[in-house]
């Protein structure tokens, strides 16, 4: 994602509730929104590649509910900041969350989800991805995956308390696997070719 801010007031979290529901991406950082330009038509094959994949492994198994962006998840009320994911993954053991019956209602995501992807654009900076990898960690998430489709790599990292850590890096001839979702397997020449 491409940080190009649009400058608006500082949002509250009250005052970013008032808001009218967009589809437009953005995320929301100590309060000041940041919309990137649309991401390319490279970057929604390769997230939605991964997000059917994803999606079919974690209904099949009964696993919980995995989701795509556009969806807000609250990193923190004050000062406000809001990211989303390209995609993430709610184990339904964890959260009670299973089916749509069980996400009926809910306007903003504010339980950490087990996993996150972020499908990564040529104008992403290191303190870019660091930022959001620091806000996923101090919600809770378990696993980010780093997805370069310039160099058709899946980096899969641990956030926990002791810190950020890479699991394993992929490349396009191998198969991804995650720690935290035990007997998902995606062979990445399904993604990248």
């Amino acid at each position: 994602m491409s940080i190009s801010s649009q400058k608006t007031d500082t949002l509250t979290f009250e005052s970013w509730q008032a808001l009218s529901e967009t589809k437009q991406r953005y995320e929301i950082v100590d309060g000041e929104m940041i919309v990137p330009p649309g991401p390319s038509v490279d970057h929604q094959w390769i997230s939605r590649k991964i997000d059917r994949r994803l999606e079919d492994f974690v209904e099949a198994q009964g696993l919980g509910i995995v989701l795509a962006a556009p969806l807000d998840l609250l990193v923190r009320r004050e000062p406000l900041r809001v990211r989303q994911p390209d995609i993430l993954y709610l184990n339904g053991d964890r959260t009670g969350l299973r089916s749509r019956r069980d996400i009926r209602g809910i306007q903003t995501l504010d339980i950490p989800p087990d996993i996150t992807v972020e499908v990564l654009s040529p104008t992403n900076t290191r303190r870019d991805i660091q930022d959001k990898l620091e806000d996923y960690q101090g919600i809770g998430v378990l696993e980010c995956w780093l997805v370069s489709p310039e160099a058709e790599t899946v980096e899969v990292l641990s956030l926990g308390p002791e810190g950020i850590s890479t699991d394993a890096i992929f490349s396009q001839n191998d198969t991804l696997v995650s720690v935290v979702l035990q007997g998902f397997e995606l062979p990445l020449q399904e993604v990248f070719e």
